[in-house]
């Protein structure tokens, strides 16, 4: 498996959260429009706020509008947590393509890098770290997407890095996956632009605990300014 065939369009399945299927171009372009509102909000109030009221009135649309595809704020939130997680890999594709990677570390270090370009563009991207709290929905859902994104990770690591694939591998990358989730996260907490002290960081553990298990490729420069 290569990594094109890993991040391409056929590893994510279309969303299904929503009540209607948009099935003409009009309607596709309402749905869109409704989660590109719901990421405005978000950003504005957060999670926990957000209603579908809101999501409306930035829409420029009525509440029946938004009830048409969605049952409620969670299902809203679900699908622009999907869309999240597909342009993630879109951005981690481009990435690769655009530098492709020679050793496990490029590939790793790649993803962080799309990863935080995604945090500073896309509107809403923190909805990569929200955890329902009203009931099943995005948290399980996300951490089911941690084990399946690691154990595709390893396949590919193993087919292109020879990185010998362990018992432990997946594991430790999925170890990895929430290291660098937890400290992006911080790194955008506050400045919309990202703390470079601990983006620098994110890359200084996870090389620290990655290479600890499967050896260095060469002496790196983790400093913020580098």
């Amino acid at each position: 498996m290569s990594h094109v065939d890993f991040f391409g369009e056929g590893s994510i399945a279309p969303g299904a959260q929503g009540r209607a299927e948009p099935i003409q171009q009009r309607s596709a372009a309402r749905l869109s429009g409704l989660l590109d509102a719901a990421a405005s909000v978000v950003d504005e109030v957060g999670f926990d706020r957000i209603t579908t009221a809101m999501i409306a009135e930035r829409a420029g649309a009525s509440i029946g509008t938004v009830y048409r595809y969605y049952p409620d704020r969670v299902a809203v939130l679900n699908a622009l947590h999907e869309r999240a997680v597909l342009r993630l890999r879109e951005r981690v594709l481009k990435e690769y393509s655009a530098n492709k990677p020679e050793t496990w570390w490029d590939a790793v270090d790649g993803a962080i890098t799309a990863f935080v370009g995604l945090y500073r563009s896309e509107p809403g991207f923190r909805i990569l770290n929200f955890t329902d709290r009203e009931g099943p929905g995005i948290g399980e859902e996300s951490e089911l997407e941690s084990v399946s994104f690691a154990r595709e990770l390893a396949t590919v690591f193993a087919e292109e890095f020879a990185v010998p694939r362990e018992p432990e591998f997946t594991f430790r990358l999925e170890v990895a996956l929430e290291l660098a989730d937890a400290l992006l996260s911080r790194a955008f907490q506050v400045d919309q632009l990202g703390d470079e002290r601990f983006i620098a960081e994110c890359r200084r553990v996870l090389y620290a605990y990655l290479s600890s298990f499967y050896g260095p490729n060469e002496q790196l420069n983790f400093d913020a300014a580098s």
